[in-house]
């Protein structure tokens, strides 16, 4: 699915970090009998605190950082996204908005400034998110972008009570922990985690009652059979975890954004290595091994998955799409039309931005919206040109 490349030497601190990391690593294994599933490590990889990926200090967004997100390169689509949360708010009669794993907040001020513009701002805009580091960057980000809006958002440590508005998460299902298996003959085998030679290594085991169980359940219902050596990933947690995000939510929406597909798409015979891809300053890769700490880890949504737990946890799905249809349904030809006041470099620019977010080669396909619902049943903007709900 991708190529290897080389990747950029570590500073000392670096390797430092990797290091005490790696020793996190190597107790966990040894206290666990000399191995752990994937999923296990991830957890460990991505949200140990104070070492994990997404814990630690280390710069994760933008041109320093390891990837770029739709919102850091195109601002645009945050004021799409702006679009259909004010068209959500309005339908409510006011409400709150949440966001998952704010980033670096280019996001949140761009979207509290279009709904601005709507007038349709939420009474607060909660933020959620587990990295230190990320937290303060996103009270900068907010500070110059929309220093009146600031006095409206509230960092969150854990999910609220209760909340009627919105839940809003971009790129943040990728990065849930995800274990991964093999097929060996008609047995399914666990590939998870042992430690040789100073590191973290691929290692096999007989796969948990849960984990079979699981993959029975999906090449029944796919029917499909998978060849020898086949391998994927399935995200086990993601119903507690859903339900959990679903228990804060009164009424309302829940719009995800993510690379994904559906099931059948997900699970092809042909995706015989699976989605799990590696970034680390914007090279990407599949050694899940290779800066342990230091890397993103991330792995495409199965979008069936999602759904099947939106229903269990008492959500409708209220729409799903391409981003490329929902950024059209929600008026991104109209802002690429609207130059008014744009020198020519500008122009050219917001033209790139939009062909970056909707060209099926770039980010228009791979990308889907999802909204799950609950006691909201008015019409969606976004899923209102093409609903592939039928696709899942």
């Amino acid at each position: 699915m991708s190529v290897a490349l080389d990747l950029p030497a570590l500073t000392a601190e670096e390797s430092a970090h990797a290091a005490r990391l790696g020793e996190r690593l190597r107790a966990e294994i040894s206290r666990c009998g000399g191995w752990i599933g994937f999923a296990h490590y991830m957890q460990i990889a991505l949200y140990e605190p104070g070492l994990g990926y997404y814990s630690a200090g280390a710069r994760k967004l933008g041109a320093a950082g390891d990837f770029i997100t739709a919102p850091e390169v195109a601002p645009v689509f945050s004021r799409c996204l702006g679009v259909q949360c004010a068209e959500v708010l309005q339908g409510l009669g006011g409400g709150d908005l949440l966001e998952l794993g704010a980033g670096s907040g280019v996001m949140a001020a761009a979207l509290l400034g279009e709904l601005d513009r709507r007038d349709a701002l939420p009474r607060r805009y909660f933020i959620l998110d587990v990295s230190a580091d990320l937290r303060q960057r996103q009270r900068e980000t907010l500070a110059a972008a929309v220093p009146r809006l600031l006095e409206r958002v509230e960092w969150l440590d854990r999910l609220p009570d209760e909340l009627e508005g919105l839940v809003v998460a971009n790129e943040v299902l990728d990065a849930l922990p995800v274990e991964r298996f093999v097929i060996r003959g008609d047995e399914v085998r666990a590939l998870g985690v042992a430690w040789q030679n100073g590191g973290p290594v691929w290692s096999e085991a007989p796969a948990t009652e849960r984990l079979t169980a699981a993959i029975g359940h999906l090449e029944r219902e796919i029917g499909v059979h998978w060849p020898d050596g086949y391998v994927s990933e399935i995200n086990l947690g993601l119903g507690e975890w859903l339900a959990a995000v679903a228990g804060a939510l009164a009424r309302g929406v829940m719009l995800f954004v993510d690379y994904g597909l559906p099931r059948r798409e997900y699970y092809a015979a042909e995706r015989s290595t699976g989605t799990l891809l590696c970034h680390f300053r914007h090279r990407f890769h599949e050694d899940p091994f290779a800066r342990p700490g230091l890397q993103d880890i991330t792995a495409w949504v199965d979008f069936t998955a999602v759904a099947e737990a939106a229903q269990a946890a008492g959500l409708q799905v209220a729409g799903y799409t391409t981003q490329a249809h929902f950024l059209i349904g929600n008026g991104i030809g109209g802002f690429v039309a609207d130059v008014t006041g744009l020198d020519v470099a500008e122009r050219v620019n917001l033209s790139r931005q939009a062909m970056l977010l909707t060209l099926p080669g770039e980010m228009g396909e791979r990308f889907k919206a999802m909204a799950l619902a609950r006691g909201y049943h008015a019409p969606l903007g976004g899923f209102a040109v093409r609903d592939l709900s039928h696709t899942l």
